[in-house]
Order: C-alpha cells, then sequence, then structure tokens
C-alpha cells in the first residue's frame, strides 16, 4: 500500500512499506548531489530493510561512482531497474557492476516489486 509520495526538482519517490519506487525526470544527469538527498530522503524514511526500485519511464544518464555510496546505506536491501528500453537495460548492466548488493534488471514494474518483496523476506 502505497504511504506517501515525495517530489523532488528532479525525481518523484513513491514509499511503499519495503520499497520506494523512484522516477527521475527526463534529461537529469543523475550525479552525487541527486544521490545524496535520495539517501537522505530513504534513510529518514525507512528503519528497516528495503528495496529502491528505478522506474525508467523517462530518459536520464546515472554516474556509476554513485553506487559505491548508495551501496552503504545501511537498511538498502537491494537494487532494481525497470526499463522496456534496450539501451536503458544495458547501461544498468553497466551500473550494476559499481553495486555489490542484489541488483537485478526488469522489463516490467510488477516483476521489480514481486523480487522486491521476496528479498526483503529472505533478510
Amino acid at each position: 500500500m502505497l504511504e506517501t509520495v515525495v517530489k523532488l526538482k528532479f525525481c518523484t519517490l513513491s514509499f511503499y512499506d519495503r520499497y520506494v519506487i523512484a522516477e527521475i525526470n527526463e534529461g537529469v544527469h543523475l550525479d552525487h548531489q541527486h544521490n545524496e538527498a535520495l539517501i537522505e530522503i530513504t534513510e529518514n524514511h525507512y528503519s528497516k530493510p528495503f528495496v529502491y526500485i528505478t522506474n525508467r519511464i523517462n530518459s536520464y544518464s546515472v554516474d556509476p561512482n554513485v553506487y559505491p555510496r548508495t551501496t552503504r546505506v545501511k537498511n538498502l536491501a537491494g537494487f532494481a531497474v525497470v526499463s522496456r528500453v534496450h539501451m536503458a537495460k544495458l547501461n544498468a548492466q553497466i551500473e550494476q557492476m559499481f553495486f555489490s548488493k542484489p541488483f537485478e534488471i526488469f522489463s516490467d514494474l510488477e516483476d521489480a516489486i514481486n523480487w522486491a518483496k521476496d528479498l526483503i523476506k529472505k533478510n
């Protein structure tokens, strides 16, 4: 069940009990400054393990150097990328190499949510 929605200048975050769905705005270059804002909001929201799901409905870029910092978020159990765009999936495969926790790529948001719920159950 949806708990709350937070809109930032560069994205919209939909918070659920054990996962958050992020939709980054078109054309954004997600860098360390954006990442720190996301980390602060999720750390303040979750005191228990959660999964971050990025629903890539827009085209944007990610600095893969944000992932080592993201990996250190204490309660972050896993990371999922959802996209139907082949190039976005290829980019996510590169990003995956920089992340040391469970990281999966999906074509369908429901599949990502089910994976997140299963991952939380295992933690």
